[in-house]
């Protein structure tokens, strides 16, 4: 059984137990407060009466790398940067966009649409400012083109831009942006947190290899209703933009902490009151329904396109070609590769019990990809239900048996034996624990190993933990389309996105999934004006990579914020940063009379 010593020999210890927070030494200006640590005095008496009610206290496990969104390398930089800098649109809770730079919406109707589908033109808003005075004006749009496009910036927001051929500004406050083709998704450029626009006179001395030591990415100059006052290791705090084009922010001050686990951050929006906004509760919803019950907070989930999956190896980790590369393409996996052992892995999985123990109000279960847009979902549910009588017999009929009675499946002196890798997290980890029973009940083995944060979502092409080189037989995250219309999303899954050592790993297609029909189905999409036709495309695709088994989706996740009960004026969307409405939020008087969801 050479596999088992093989692994155990390979993986011989579990990472950080600890939720590890990569910080940044670095600190800009220094204007009025800085970032504040954690709260640990939850026995005060009450620590919400003692608090500045003009300064709006938000926590965050991850600590900001950059504030410059283009070049993000996680989440928490997308909500911070989105504080200060701006879209032309994006989209609100229903996917519908909404002007945020741009003037209007371009249309069919209005001539801002094409009908050859091939270009698009956006009008700005008149008199936009800069946070340094500067005017706001198409150039800008055309150089944050010209930024992300740029090979040698390497900006991790390139993908949403390939489809376009050229930016150019007809006047001060017109930009048309044409296509290499026809392309039905024209709302993705320059919308959502993806699309902020930057100001050409702060970066273009910084549009090359050296993007990444512009001071302005840390202190940076943007159209937002607040402007950077600190950046240290802790967080960043922010001051209201005098400039701002809208009413001003009612928050004097935001006070944005990182470094925090979940369930502290939980604690003091829900429980103790120190803190009004802590972002994605991984929280076992057991704990956050007790937390709610104190009274001073409650859990607000969105629900978008964010998908918990399980992601099967059908590449083997532990054979390296001679450059070095594990995983490869060159060198199936010995069972995962095939289709009928993965699905009985699908049919293995008790997808409700990790819904029922874990999420709660906060996910539901699902076995399908694609979820939000409602009518971009299939119209029939693909059968991977809990069954793990059919399992067990998927498993004989492809061969694997249980030879030695060890309670392991073997074939040919292989043993049905995984690496089961995920971040560290506490929601995670009782996931892997539900797995592995699942699984050792229908013959399977299962490792565990736990990756720090940082580490597994890593795109250095050095960190051999990543989710991208994918050293192990099977990992779970959570990712989906961040735009309503889920083209770049579905992209992820094509021949030509697959991670390998040839392009650093850094193509999003972990899975090693390479369909040429589903390719032809992706390409098609990209060209279809008409939104139903459309629409049935990407179902088409949905089912294939069902029937594949590319992946096996769990979970579909809500962004579980938990928000203080004097914090309103949220208009939450699942389509960009929980930050995007950050200027209409506003604190008023704690009502008894609100109940938890």
């Amino acid at each position: 059984m050479a596999r088992w010593y093989r692994q155990s020999k390979l993986w011989p210890s579990l990472l950080g137990m600890g939720l590890m927070v990569g910080l940044v030494g670095l600190s800009a200006c220094s204007r009025g407060p800085t970032a504040s640590t954690p709260s640990t005095s939850t026995d005060a008496a009450n620590p919400q009466a003692q608090r500045d009610p003009e300064v709006l206290r938000m926590l965050y496990s991850r600590a900001p790398v950059t504030l410059n969104p283009h070049l993000a390398t996680g989440v928490q930089d997308f909500e911070a940067g989105r504080i200060v800098f701006e879209p032309l649109a994006s989209a609100n809770r229903d996917g519908t966009l909404v002007p945020i730079l741009a003037e209007t919406i371009p249309t069919a109707a209005n001539g801002g649409v094409a009908p050859d589908g091939k270009s698009v033109t956006w009008v700005l808003k008149p008199n936009l400012q800069w946070s340094d005075g500067a005017p706001v004006t198409a150039d800008d749009v055309v150089f944050t083109y010209e930024f992300v496009s740029n090979p040698q910036v390497a900006a991790a927001t390139a993908q949403y831009y390939q489809a376009v051929e050229s930016v150019e500004a007809l006047d001060d406050h017109t930009v048309k942006i044409t296509f290499k083709d026809v392309t039905a998704a024209w709302t993705i450029p320059f919308t959502g947190q993806t699309g902020v626009i930057l100001p050409r006179h702060v970066f273009e001395p910084f549009n090359g290899p050296n993007a990444r030591e512009a001071e302005a990415n840390l202190n940076p100059i943007g159209t937002g209703p607040y402007q950077v006052a600190s950046f240290q290791s802790g967080g960043v705090t922010f001051q209201r933009n005098p400039l701002y084009r809208g009413p001003a922010p009612r928050f004097r001050w935001v006070d944005l902490v990182a470094g925090l686990a979940p369930y502290a951050a939980a604690r003091e929006v829900l429980s103790t009151g120190a803190a009004d906004f802590a972002y994605n509760l991984q929280v076992e919803v057991a704990a956050l329904k007790l937390l709610q019950q104190q009274g001073q907070g409650v859990v607000m989930p969105i629900f978008g396109g964010l998908v918990e999956r399980l992601m099967l190896n059908p590449t083997d980790p532990l054979a390296e070609t001679a450059d070095g590369e594990r995983s490869s393409l060159a060198a199936a996996h010995p069972f995962l590769s095939d289709p009928q052992v993965r699905q009985a892995i699908a049919y293995a999985i008790d997808r409700d019990a990790i819904v029922a123990d874990l999420y709660g109000f906060t996910g539901r279960p699902t076995q399908q990809l694609l979820l939000d847009p409602r009518y971009q979902a299939p119209a029939e549910v693909i059968p991977y239900r809990y069954d793990p009588q059919r399992a067990n017999d998927l498993l004989t009929a492809a061969g694997w048996v249980d030879t030695n009675d060890n309670g392991i499946r073997d074939r040919d002196g292989v043993e049905m034996t995984v690496v089961f890798q995920t971040s560290v997290n506490p929601v995670r980890q009782k996931t892997q624990e539900i797995i592995q029973d699942n699984l050792r009940a229908v013959g399977m083995a299962v490792d565990i190993k736990r990756v720090r944060v940082d580490d597994f979502f890593s795109a250095d092409p050095t960190q051999t933990n990543s989710i991208n080189h994918f050293y192990a037989d099977m990992q779970a995250y959570t990712t989906g389309t961040d735009h309503p219309d889920p083209t770049i999303y579905l992209g992820w899954w094509t021949c030509d996105q697959i991670a390998t050592q040839a392009n650093n790993w850094q193509k999003p297609n972990n899975a090693r999934y390479c369909n040429e029909d589903y390719d032809a189905l992706w390409a098609a999409a990209q060209t279809e004006l008409d939104p139903q036709k459309r629409a049935t495309l990407f179902q088409q695709m949905n089912t294939l990579l069902a029937q594949d088994v590319a992946m096996i989706p769990l979970v579909h996740r809500a962004i579980a914020n938990g928000v203080n009960k004097t914090l309103v004026g949220l208009q939450p969307t699942p389509w960009d940063t929980s930050t995007w409405d950050i200027a209409r939020w506003q604190r008023r008087s704690p009502n008894p009379e609100t109940t938890s969801p």
